[in-house]
């Protein structure tokens, strides 16, 4: 019998396809697992790695050789879309990721639709897809994951989110104009990342929670603004993950009309009573970083072992590992997945 690739086993799963095992992954982005410890083994290290396709590519590899995660994701934080839509942003160091200190705007009417051509040539831009097309070069059995910030979070990262969230109710008009935009900026960007070998998409949209912005803002624009995205990806031939934060309670009625391929979730979603009340979907998660942090081992393996049990599609982190984690509480994961 031949052997899976790592990419094979990833696409087969988000292609609805039944696999030997699930996949054991950790998407990148706001799921990054560059933690400490790999950079201080290493000397590949964050934040100048943000800066340099060559470093980002290796501190990317290195994350999959060390944790056992079966893909490569990039980039390492959520900052590039705000940064280069014109946010003031801390870059962060070594323990600590980069952060939006200002955002551009102070409300949605005020908001500059800059050409979004000229946008794809900024430098934080070019050095994520040049580290992409490295390592689809370099690895081509190995699943390489594109991450994008969402477009509610992305809208809250350039205008003050206070005032934003408001005027998704208040001034809807200028709301809708400023995410349809960064849909199209979104849809751009992930474009340059497909055409130069990223094999997915993951879209990180924690500020689309329904605990933040409730059922019907969700389906107004959350909803909306997410499959437009989708559709866009979809039309490069690329499958497209979507992280959702938070308790989905109020949302969860919603979730099955985002064309997305798979769907993850944070650690207080019962994923698997999701996955059979709509088995439609395909499921990733959602070991509590909490747990991948503190530990114990053999309680995150069990916790990964059940999660196969209970047929997730995907295993995964819930969110983004604390840069302190540990590479054996890591492995604890990525070993019980694998031996299940």
């Amino acid at each position: 019998m031949t052997s899976l690739s790592l990419k094979e086993r990833l696409l087969g799963v988000l292609q609805k396809k039944k696999m030997d095992r699930p996949p054991v992954a950790c998407s990148g982005g706001m799921m990054n697992a560059a933690i400490v410890e790999i950079m201080s083994r290493t000397g590949q290290t964050l934040p100048e790695a943000h800066f340099d396709d060559r470093l980002m590519a290796e501190l990317a590899y290195a994350v999959h050789i060390h944790t056992g995660f079966e893909n490569i994701g990039i980039p390492f934080d959520v900052t590039a879309e705000a940064d280069v839509l014109g946010s003031e942003i801390s870059y962060g160091s070594l323990s600590c990721e980069p952060k939006v200190v200002k955002e551009h705007f102070s409300s949605v009417a005020e908001v500059v639709c800059r050409d979004i051509r000229e946008l794809m040539n900024s430098s934080r831009i070019s050095t994520i897809v040049q580290a992409g097309y490295r390592l689809s070069r370099s690895h081509p059995d190995i699943p390489v994951i594109g991450n994008l910030t969402g477009p509610i979070t992305t809208a809250a990262s350039i205008v003050d989110p206070l005032s934003f969230l408001k005027e998704l109710r208040k001034d809807k008009d200028h709301a809708h104009r400023v995410i349809d935009y960064i849909c199209d900026f979104l849809i751009e960007y992930a474009r340059l990342l497909v055409d130069n070998g990223v094999d997915l998409i993951c879209i990180g949209d924690p500020t689309a929670s329904g605990e933040i912005v409730g059922p019907k803002i969700f389906e107004e624009y959350a909803v909306r603004y997410l499959n437009k995205i989708i559709d866009g990806i979809h039309a490069l031939n690329a499958p497209v993950i979507l992280h959702i934060c938070g308790n989905m309670n109020s949302v969860e009625h919603l979730i099955p009309r985002i064309r997305c391929d798979a769907i993850s979730t944070d650690a207080m979603v019962n994923l698997p009573l999701l996955k059979r009340t709509y088995p439609q979907l395909t499921t990733m998660g959602n070991i509590s970083t909490y747990l991948l942090e503190f530990g114990p081992a053999d309680r995150i393996a069990g916790t990964a072992e059940k999660l196969v049990r209970d047929g997730v599609d995907i295993i995964s982190p819930a969110c983004g590992l604390s840069t302190s984690t540990t590479l054996d509480h890591i492995r604890a994961l990525t070993g019980a997945v694998k031996g299940s």
